[in-house]
Parts: structure tokens; sequence; C-alpha cells
């Protein structure tokens, strides 16, 4: 019996934005494995130009991808057009970070012939993308993938799954063949035969760390699968002393809740020097108040979006009831207008005096403020997680700034500037359970291909010169 097709609905306002059939993974991945000789034999100028030509296939259709964006994730559309600004920036990134991350070198050892280092593809990538960036954050493994001469099979999430279908059909106009970057429709259970699929060389994925550990075990007994994981985090922001409170409190805005406080970089625990909490925190309630919460093609324009379903939506107001119980102290409520529809209002809630705070990222505009006396207790409070993804200091002296940087776990580290909106051209991953030490971004390139040694003469040349006997 076949499946129920898969159905994507506008956030926003519950309309239905695009339905399709369940991809059938034997079907795509035997593909795949087809494509790939041909495809990793091209030359290497030949799949550059080929992403460069992707890049202006989405400039022409920007407006339509963004609007796609915006309508299935419900983000606001100066949002929308931000991410495919990204995508478009993300090939040229990816080709310079592949000349100088996979560099080809010759050395001449003389009698030795010559030592050579080259970079070879894996072969097929499975690619697994979230749902908070669907075009960006998929795209920054698909291009690096790409280029270096591997096929994609390109699983969006299944609340995403129009904005993925774009994506693809760019790059195949782009004259990427259908075959070398597919799209696989499904769920949960697609998701699960992909990656275990005997023909996968590589699982590219972003994501929760629910996921991303399943993946994990999944292919534990597989070191001869590449495997990156970027996954989330329960990211801290410290706020130390400084006198630009109005300053230090955009900046606190900006990280908890652009994107409805759907990003895995967004701050999720801010830290504050007592002397300065009521000053501090005074002015973010009086910002996070004057935020527009809307849909996304609303006048004027919101800050914010809704979160990107009802479950979402019902597990972050059960999250903020459960610290309200438990000790925390409501500084801003969570306010939902609407039961059948997944707005939010921002949440600031102090969790000081709860004790054995819940390690979860809780992916919503929902922010948990703590109150330190000083900075090693600062420090420390930063590292009470098992992830380790991004962290920011506001304020304190450049020698605070490197004791943060030297002491706090993480892989993106900022001073005076927000936790999330990390660069495409420096390395992005974390540590703990943000990630598995292969960063994404600029370093895309370097779970895309591998090394591979050769010593190399154009005529044998070789004798033994001790332990054999006289002829």
């Amino acid at each position: 019996m076949s499946k129920a097709q898969l159905i994507s609905y506008e956030p926003a306002t519950g309309a239905e934005v695009w339905r399709g059939k369940h991809g059938n993974v034997d079907e795509v991945v035997d593909r795949a494995r087809r494509a790939w000789p041909a495809w990793a034999a091209q030359p290497l100028a030949t799949r550059m130009e080929l992403v460069r030509r992707f890049a202006n296939e989405v400039r022409k259709d920007a407006e339509k991808l963004a609007t796609m964006i915006a309508r299935e994730t419900g983000k606001p559309m100066w949002e929308a057009r931000t991410e495919v600004e990204s995508v478009v920036g993300k090939v040229e990134i990816s080709i310079r970070a592949y000349a100088e991350r996979t560099s080809q070198r010759k050395l001449d050892n003389a009698l030795q012939g010559t030592a050579s280092l080259r970079h070879k593809p894996h072969g097929v990538m499975a690619v697994l993308g979230p749902y908070n960036f669907p075009a960006h954050l998929p795209n920054g493994h698909i291009i690096p993938a790409l280029i270096a001469g591997n096929v994609v099979v390109f699983k969006p999430s299944e609340k995403t799954p129009a904005t993925g279908e774009m994506l693809l059909q760019c790059l195949h106009r782009a004259g990427v063949s259908a075959a070398v970057a597919q799209l696989l429709v499904g769920g949960a259970e697609e998701g699960q035969a992909l990656v275990g699929h005997e023909g996968i060389d590589g699982v590219l994925f972003t994501g929760s760390a629910h996921t991303g550990i399943a993946i994990n075990r999944r292919l534990a007994a597989r070191p001869d699968k590449i495997v990156a994981l970027e996954m989330g985090g329960n990211n801290p922001m410290v706020v130390w002393d400084t006198p630009k409170i109005t300053d230090a409190a955009a900046l606190v805005i900006q990280s908890a809740f652009t994107s409805a406080g759907q990003r895995c970089t967004a701050a999720r625990r801010l830290i504050v020097k007592s002397s300065m909490y009521d000053a501090l925190i005074g002015e973010v309630k009086r910002l996070a108040d004057r935020i527009i919460v809307g849909a996304p093609f609303d006048e004027p324009a919101p800050f914010m979006g809704p979160v990107i379903d009802n479950t979402a939506a019902d597990g972050l107001t059960e999250s903020f009831l459960y610290l309200l119980s438990h000790g925390g102290k409501a500084i801003k409520h969570m306010v939902r207008p609407r039961d059948d529809l997944p707005f939010l209002s921002p949440a600031i809630i102090d969790v000081t005096t709860v004790k054995d705070r819940p390690d979860v990222e809780l992916f919503g505009p929902l922010l948990q403020v703590v109150q330190v006396s000083d900075f090693d207790e600062a420090i420390a409070e930063a590292n009470n997680s098992r992830f380790g993804l991004s962290a920011s200091l506001i304020g304190g002296t450049p020698q605070d700034y490197n004791r943060f940087w030297a002491n706090v776990r993480a892989g993106v580290i900022n001073w005076n500037r927000p936790t999330n909106g990390a660069s495409s051209a420096a390395p992005f991953g974390g540590v703990g359970l943000s990630g598995n030490h292969r960063p994404s971004a600029y370093y895309a390139a370097d779970y895309c291909a591998y090394p591979v040694a050769s010593n190399e003469m154009e005529q044998p040349r070789a004798m033994i010169g001790v332990g054999l006997r006289e002829s």
C-alpha cells in the first residue's frame, strides 16, 4: 500500500503550501551510485563553473525562493531574503575554501621521485537538512560536496520540503544532473533508511542533538562512512561590566529572539553580574515588550514570526510553565494569542534559584536568566552544559575576554557580538553535544574530500643493499 503524501503547511496561517510523494530510498541511492563516477571524473573547473551557474539561478529566483522560505518557515520576509543572499554567497566561499583546505601539492624528492598530495571525493553523500534555515544550511553541505566531486542525496526536513525542491531545481537548471543532486522527500522513516543504506558513503547532518546522536549510534560500527554532525546548543551569553546597557540589551534581544529563537546559535541562557542585573534586565524587558510578532508579509514587518508548528509551541509553553513551577521567576510571560497557530511572544524567566535546571535546547523564544556574583562563577555557569556551540561575552575588559575565550567550551566564541549570525567564511561547529569535531561553513571542504598521499616515479628504480647472500 502506498504511503500518504507528505504535506507542508504554513505556520503563520495553517494553509497547505506543498504536497508530494514519499521518495524511494533504494531507487534514489542506486541512481546516485551510477551517476557518481562520471561526476567525479569531471574537471574541478567544470564543477566550479556549474555551482557558479547555480548561484546565478538562485539570484534570478531570489524573490520567489525567499517567499517560499517565508511561507514554509513563518520567518519574516526580510529574514528570508537574507537567507537567500547567504545561499548565493556560499558558492564563492566554498570555492575559496576548497582551494585552501584541499589544495594539491608536489614535492621533488630528487632520487626518491615526487611526493604528491591530492584529494578524492567520498562518493554518495546524504545531506539531511533542518527546517529553520531550509535553504542556507543544507546548501552549506551540498555545494562543498559537489565541488569536491561527490554526488548528493538531499532529504529536506519534512516540514520544509518545498524549499528543498526549489533549491535543487536551481541546481538542475544550472546544469547539474538530476542524478548528481537528488531530492528525497520523506519523514523520519526515509531519513533512517538513508542513513543506514549500504550505498551511502557519508552523512552530513544539521539538526537536533537527539537525531544527531541517533545517527552517530547507527553508524558507530562503520568507520568507513564519513559523518559530520552540526547539532544544537544551550548557548550562554555573559553580560559583565559595561556602561553601554542599551547596546548590551539589543545584543541580548538579537541573540535570543531572532528567528523566533529557532537558531542553533540562539542565546538560551543570559548570565548577568548581580550588580548589573536590574539595569540590564529592565532594558531587555522594555525592548522585548516592543517586539512585533507577526506573519511573514505583515506591515509593519515583524521582528519575529511563529515557531514552526503547534507541537513546538506546545512544548515551549510547557517548558516555561515547568521552569515557573520549579522556582523560576517570570520577567516576561510567554503568551500564545491563538491556540490553533504557533505564534508565541518572547519570554524571559529568571532561573537562578531553579535547582537541577534541565540542560536541553529549548528551540524557541524562551530566554533563561541566571545571576552570578563573580567572573569565575560566570564561566562555570556558561560551561554548565553538555552542549558547546556558541557563547558571547558582552562587556568586560580584554583580559576578561581572554579568560572567557580560554575557558569557555564552545566552537564559536564572541565578544560584544551576538551569539548568532556566524560567518560562512569561518569554521562553524561545536563541541560536546553540539557536534562531532567536523565543523561546517568554511571547513566543510575537510569532510567532503579525503587526502591521498602519493610517492611517484616515472620509472621503477630500486635495489636491496643489505641482508642478501652473494649471488
